[in-house]
């Protein structure tokens, strides 16, 4: 999709913008596994010059979220098994702790918000949406994370789902998903009853399952 560019934007504000947008697409695996991409072919999504494709490119392959070879081909990354297992054991050490942390604030209104995300997770599985099953399914952990108040490990947490989020289209092929995660329901169901070892156990099975069967 083509995204014009604003009028007399200065550059700081266009690398941001393309920053921002190029690395929501990754995050959400709008871009497949190993897909190059070019400056040029970035300056024309997001109609901005060589410099700040340039820039956004630099910071996005600082934060992991694409790949540069020596050669200057840039990519987004295509993991091995082993990295893989890695950013699956990361995201079980980060987000159960978030999780554990969220649960004394998790009123109602956040049970309910939960519920309601959930849904939306089904309608885009209904239809065979998988950056939109992605982008549903981190909001519901981002909404959890959030009640955490752990910005420094929501940050960590958000650069891991960058780091996976063309390997998590992959994923979401290979699952054949018919509803939500199965594990979504037992997160509902610890925070509505305060368990904090079922929380854990229902948030750290969650965020690895799926990603162990990937480096199977």
């Amino acid at each position: 999709m083509l995204i014009q560019s604003k009028a007399n934007e200065p550059s700081g504000a266009a690398h941001d913008r393309v920053y921002r947008q190029l690395r929501t697409q990754i995050m959400h695996g709008e871009i497949a596994p190993g897909a190059a991409l070019t400056l040029r072919g970035i300056g024309k999504q997001f109609g901005v010059s060589m410099t700040p494709a340039r820039e956004a490119v630099r910071r996005l392959v600082a934060e992991g979220a694409l790949s540069m070879s020596s050669s200057g081909r840039v990519s987004t990354p295509e993991l091995s098994n082993e990295r893989i297992e890695e950013l699956a054991a990361v995201r079980s050490l980060l987000e159960t702790e978030l999780a554990t942390r969220a649960l004394p604030r998790a009123h109602m209104a956040l049970i309910d918000r939960l519920e309601t995300v959930n849904s939306t997770i089904s309608q885009m599985v209904s239809r065979q949406d998988a950056p939109g099953y992605i982008r549903t399914n981190l909001e519901f952990h981002r909404a959890l994370y959030l009640r955490a108040q752990a910005p420094a490990m929501l940050a960590l947490t958000e650069t891991v789902w960058l780091q996976l989020g063309p390997t998590m289209r992959a994923l979401y092929g290979r699952m054949r998903r018919t509803g939500p995660p199965y594990h979504h329901k037992l997160i509902l169901a610890a925070l509505r009853a305060g368990d904090e070892p079922g929380l854990r156990l229902a948030v750290r099975s969650d965020v690895t399952q799926g990603l162990r069967m990937l480096a199977t």
